[in-house]
Order: structure tokens, then sequence, then C-alpha cells
């Protein structure tokens, strides 16, 4: 029995090969997998004395050989196959051991590798009588089959294929990743618009996933569900660490995502620790204070009854007197914060048992956005704020006070991260009315409005597209909202501009809009 190992990842080589020689197999390497066997002391042919031809081209060419890829294709029912092999010297290749270079974490032209590729995929292809072995991970169960068997089943095998094919397939999606944004420079010519569009809506998507959480259920409990991450890539879900609770469920991911998010931006925006509670994806408290614990607080007030059994995200390390504002609050399904002090970890837990507490780093940047409609994908690139306070324009008589522009910017933040039709009011660095996913905008601001109470008053609103009619806005008005921020561009903006005088308030444009679905 004969093995081909040629790996970039050395990981439990030397203990493979050694188990594979003890066992009375025959070993063939190439390059550096060859220089490792040797200073370990392995007895094994190199690809040169089996070719019979040195590398050559600094290393592009090894294994690009009929005596090697004959050895590994030929499929041993065919009496004319082994024929060839005999007609030609060759002898057949059993198990192929293999991995690429790590493309994804420093891509070049000189790590696109092609050799390697061509033995893992010719391996894969006669499965039915060729292991291929392209994980460490699956040394031991492939040594042990060995072992007890002396042969790799059918099934084996056919699992391995699989995995290999997945290997290569990744394999070349960074490499088509990697040409359409950071690879060589585009032909003369191109034009630079085009070139930013294909950059995240290029002409076709190579996306390789794997699976990194298998969860309790998807949406509802009939449902399967696990999180996926792209291949080559870390996700902050990747380095969180659970101290407490029950297991990860879709929507606890879901919404853990939306608020972990949003409390990052919050604290951008104001300078300030922030707090966000999210409930269905939706903001139900947010506010920014000069502590945790009046942020917390103050989030909470926002809509106490919705935040039972929601997200809460706290922008910053959880202290004992943090987990002490939380403990006298709502259950909450979820608690995200940076760190968790060991006080407050053991009061949340003990008076919190069901919560799952988690510790995790800034969200990464996500690039673009995908969602499945049946056999067809919408994607988009990710929806940022581009315009800020500096960029927006006041379109009343009245200008904003320094209060309520820094109320404005909150509210047009939340705003833009609830479903769409959204009307958001913050009244004192705190959302205090947040109305969701509406057909009509009147009524997400009436559900605002009836949400914010006698706390609309002096407060602004934000809504995420513009008014089409007063009507929306003078429920604010009426509220007792005194300045708004809205994109604009409706064909009646003079006549919701002069509503909004009319009412004494203070409107402002921004120029973008932030729908949401």
């Amino acid at each position: 029995m004969r093995a081909l190992l040629s790996v970039y990842d050395k990981e439990g080589l030397v203990g493979l090969a050694q188990g594979l020689a003890d066992l009375g197999w025959e070993l063939v390497a190439s390059g550096n997998t060859s220089a490792t066997l040797a200073e370990a002391g392995i007895a094994h042919l190199e690809v040169a004395q089996v070719t019979g031809s040195p590398e050559m081209l600094g290393g592009r060419v090894k294994t690009l050989h009929p005596k090697i890829h004959g050895g590994i294709l030929a499929n041993r029912d065919e009496p004319s196959h082994l024929a060839d092999l005999e007609a030609n010297g060759i002898a057949a290749i059993d198990l192929v051991v293999s991995n690429l270079y790590p493309f994804s974490s420093d891509p070049s032209i000189e790590l696109i590798d092609v050799g390697g590729p061509t033995m893992v995929r010719g391996a894969a292809k006669n499965h039915d009588h060729v292991g291929i072995v392209t994980s460490p991970a699956d040394y031991p169960a492939v040594l042990e089959e060995l072992r007890q068997s002396g042969s790799l089943s059918a099934t084996t095998r056919r699992r391995l294929a699989r995995a290999a094919f997945a290997h290569t397939a990744a394999y070349d999606a960074a490499i088509v990743a990697w040409l359409d944004g950071g690879g060589p420079s585009p032909v003369e010519g191109s034009h630079a618009e085009d070139e930013a569009l294909s950059s995240v809506l290029p002409p076709t998507l190579h996306l390789t996933l794997e699976r990194t959480d298998v969860l309790r259920y998807g949406e509802n409990p009939h449902q399967r569900g696990s999180r996926y991450r792209t291949a080559g890539t870390r996700s902050w879900w990747d380095d969180v660490v659970q101290h407490g609770g029950k297991e990860m469920s879709y929507l606890n991911l879901f919404d853990g995502d939306a608020a972990w998010r949003l409390v990052h931006e919050l604290s951008a925006d104001a300078g300030q620790p922030a707090v966000a509670i999210i409930k269905h994806a939706n903001p139900c408290g947010a506010a920014v204070a000069d502590n945790l614990v009046a942020a917390y607080e103050r989030a909470l007030e926002c809509d106490v009854q919705s935040a039972f059994g929601g997200v809460v995200a706290i922008g910053g390390a959880v202290t004992d007197e943090v987990a002490d504002a939380i403990a006298a609050g709502p259950q909450a399904d979820v608690i995200i914060a940076s760190s968790f002090v060991p006080a407050a970890l053991e009061k949340l837990t003990s008076r919190r048992k069901a919560t799952r507490l988690l510790a995790g780093p800034a969200p990464e940047q996500a690039l673009r956005q995908l969602r499945s409609l049946g056999s067809s994908v919408l994607v988009q690139d990710i929806d940022v704020f581009v315009s800020s306070r500096t960029g927006w324009r006041v379109v009343t008589q009245r200008p904003p006070t320094d209060e309520e522009w820094r109320d404005l910017v909150l509210a047009w933040r939340v705003c833009g991260r609830t479903t769409s039709n959204a009307i958001a009011i913050v009244g004192g660095g705190q959302a205090v009315g947040v109305g969701a996913g509406q057909q009509s905008r009147v009524m997400a601001a009436e559900i605002a409005v009836s949400k914010a109470g006698a706390r609309a008053r002096g407060a602004a609103g934000a809504s995420d597209a513009f008014f089409p009619f007063p009507d929306g806005l003078l429920v604010l008005a009426e509220a007792g909202v005194t300045s708004v921020v809205q994109p604009g561009g409706s064909v009646k903006d003079d006549v919701v501009i002069a509503a909004a005088d009319e009412a004494g308030l203070a409107m402002v444009v921004t120029g973008e809009r932030h729908f949401r679905h």
C-alpha cells in the first residue's frame, strides 16, 4: 500500500506518517513534507524519485506528473487502467494526505496552489479506491480504522471525499473573492464605478460556509437551525464566551447580533457608555449616560414590559453594580457585555439561572447582506449611516437646540436599526418610545407616542423615511415632540415643513433613508 503525503499544515504529520509506516505502508512525500519526515527519521521516497523529474519553477511543479496522477486516478476495477499502470511502471497510490496553502490568511499569487488541488480532486474523484485526507483532525480516526480493518471503508472514503471537495471549493472561493476585491490590478480602461460595484456585487458569488454551531432549533421549535460562517474568516461570535444559561437559539443569535452592533454604534456616536435592549430584532430600549448603571436603567425605562425575555447589550464590562441593576430588572434571555467581573457573574448566575451570559469582542464589519428568496438570493452592501450631523440640513425656521441635536442623533441611529416603517422618540439621551414594523407611518408614530406618554414632551423624533404627508409629523407634534429628523425627499416636503413651522418644531433632513425589512 502506498500513501502520498504533501501538506502545508504539518500538524500531526509525523504521528500519521509513523503510524502508516508501522502498518507497512510505503510513503511518498514532496518538498517540505519530505524534509519534515526526513528530520523525524521516517523512511520515505521523495516525489522526484517516483517521477524521475526534479521539482522545478521554484516549487510550482512538483507532483504534476503521470506517475503521480496515474497512481491516484487508476480505477482498480478497470483492466485497461491496470494495464496502463503496468505498461508505464506506475505504482497505485491508495491514500493521499494533502492540505492546501493558507490562501485566506495571506493571499498572493504564489499561494495559489495548483498541484495540491489537482491531487486532492483526483483522489476524491477516485474515492471508490483511494482515501483522501485533507484535515489533521481526521488523522487519528483514519489510522485507527486502518489498524482495525486494514483499509478504509467505502463510507469513510466517501465522507473524506466530500470533505476534500469542500476543501478545494473553499480554496477556490477565497481566490475568487481576492480577485474581486484585493487581487491584482484591474485591466486598463476599466471604470472605477464598475470596479467598486463588482467588489461588493460581483458577477458571481462563491460562498463557502462552514457550520460552527448547531442550535437548539430555528425560529420555531419545529425548524432546525445552525450558525455558519464564511470559510477562512472569523465572526465576533467565534470568540464569544458563554458563562451561563441555556444553549443559544436561532433567535438568541439573531437578536444578540442586532443588540451588540447597535450598542457599539451608540457608544461611538455619543462617546459615552451605552446600553441597548432588543426584542424581536427591534430596539425596545436604548440609552447613553455617564455610566453603565444609569444607561441600563434609562434603556429599561423605555419599555419595561417588552424588555422581558429580550436581549440586553451592555457597552462595556458588567461590574457588581451593573449586575445589581440588571438583577433588579426583568428577566432577559441574553445579556451581552465585553466582560463580567467574577462577583457579577456569581450574582447573575444565581438570580438569573436561565439567562445566557455572553462576553464578546467588538463586532466585525460586514461587507454584504444576503437574503434567500426560495432559490434566488437578494444581495446588497451593508446599510451604513453615510451622512453625519454636520451634513444634515435644517429646513425649518427654528434650528434645534444643542440638547435637541444630541437627542436627534441618538433617535436617528435607533430608528435606522428598527424595522420599517419606524418612528423613534428620544429624550434626554434615552429612547422613550419606538414604533416598529408598521405598514403605516402614522401608526408607527402613534405607537411610539403611546409608549412615550408624557416623556414625549420636549423629546426628539426620527422617521426612517420621509413623511409623505404632515399627518405622521403632527402625531409627534401633538404629543409634545419638539424636534424631528427625517430623510426628506417627499413631493410634499414643502407642506410637511410648513406644518413643522406652524407647530414650532425644529426639523432637519439627512438626505438618506434607512428602510429595514
